[in-house]
This record gives C-alpha cells, structure tokens and sequence, in this order.
C-alpha cells in the first residue's frame, strides 16, 4: 500500500507587502482556491488542506474555507514548523507535501515529480528549491517541498529551525538531482531543470505578482489546468 501523501498549503491573511492576499481574486476564485484545485490535481496526493493561523486577523482564511469545503486547521502564526507537524498529525500524513498559498501557478505534476523522487530514492527530503546559497533552475512560485513524517518530526523534536543542507550534483539528460546529506543527517534531493527558470517570478506578493498572475490566467480562456511550460 502506497504511503498517505498530505499536502498542506500555508495561508494567512497578514502579509506586509500585500495583505489579504490569498483572499484576493485570480479569475473569479481566491487566490487560495486556485492553489487548492491544482494542487489537488497531484496523482500522488491523497487529501490537501489549508493550514492558517489562530490569530483572529485569520477568520477569514478559516470562513473562506469553510464555505468552499476545503479541509484545515489552525495552528500557531509565528511557529510555522509546529502548524505543519500538528496539521500533518491531525491528517494522519505518512508523506508531507508544504506548498504557500502564494503561489498560483503551482503545478501538480512538479509536486508529484518531488514525491516520486522521495520515494524511489528513499530520501527524507526532497524540493526544487533551497535557500541561498543555493541555486534554483524552477520558475519562483512553483516552490515544492516533500518529507516524510518522520523527518517532520524529528525536526519539530529537535530544532524547530529551518534545516541546512549540503549537496552535491547527479546530473542525467536535461535534468539534474542535487542530493547529500543535511547537517541533522537528512537524506536530502533537490529537482533541477535545464535550461534554468530560476530568475521568473511566479509568486504573488505584490500587486505587480497579482497583475502579472491575472494576466496569466486570462490568457488560458478559463482554463486553470495549464501546465507550468505553457506558461
């Protein structure tokens, strides 16, 4: 039997830049309700749900939800590993796939490429982003990250800090895998792709990324099942 694979999408209202924001409209919908519905589309994912805050600035994540159907829960504002591990626990999540509700565009064969990299090649995570120093060839805002459970909670055992990796390159045909071992002994696989995106923006965090996301969804004569290459 194939693992339980959770997505959870990480909402909340109070961005600085641009607040609201994954309330604010793409096309018709929320920007939050595209995220779900392509997300949703991923072959590998079993249940994705919206995981926002307790912080009273977001009821409305939680009433959008509610309204739409979509599963979620509440957790700490400021504490974003422990809201992911209480949510993956309360999910029953074997697998956990952290997708931001930011991102409108995101692309659920990229999601399930991660989650078959994780599992074919037994890591304990796998992306197609790191932090710098890092380098990144996918578009900014098609940002996915896997792990299982158990690495979840060993971090949210013992460190409750954004993990640090070390790599080194596997390179095969037009794409290449950047796998090592993180400083906690993590096994660790980051997607990469030729030739390299990783200067376009695809998030939304101000209103030039929203303009810029609705001009790309009114070219798909309402369609919101684009592939990230017709983009």
């Amino acid at each position: 039997m194939s693992p339980r694979v959770v997505a959870i999408i990480q909402a909340r209202m109070s961005s600085s830049r641009l607040p609201g924001k994954v309330l604010l409209d793409i096309a018709g919908e929320p920007m939050l309700a595209r995220v779900v519905a392509r997300t949703s589309r991923a072959g590998f994912v079993h249940q994705v749900l919206v995981a926002t805050t307790t912080d009273a600035s977001d009821d409305p994540v939680a009433a959008r939800c509610d309204s739409m159907g979509i599963p979620f829960t509440r957790g700490s504002l400021d504490d974003v590993l422990d809201r992911y591990y209480q949510a993956a626990s309360q999910a029953k999540a074997e697998i956990v796939v952290r997708i931001t509700a930011d991102c409108p565009v995101i692309d659920p064969v990229l999601i399930d490429d991660c989650v078959n990299t994780l599992l074919d090649g037994s890591f304990d995570f796998t992306c197609n982003r790191l932090p710098p120093p890092f380098t990144r060839t996918y578009p900014i805002g098609l940002d996915t990250e896997v792990c299982t459970f158990a690495a979840l909670e060993k971090a949210w055992n013992e460190a409750k800090e954004t993990f640090i990796y070390e790599g080194v390159s596997l390179v095969t045909e037009n794409r290449s895998l950047s796998t090592g071992t993180s400083q906690r002994g993590f096994r660790i696989a980051q997607l990469h792709h030729a030739p390299d995106y990783g200067h376009m923006r695809w998030t939304v965090d101000t209103p030039e990324d929203l303009e810029f996301m609705r001009q790309v969804y009114s070219r798909f004569d309402g369609r919101d099942d684009f592939t990230w290459q017709e983009v």
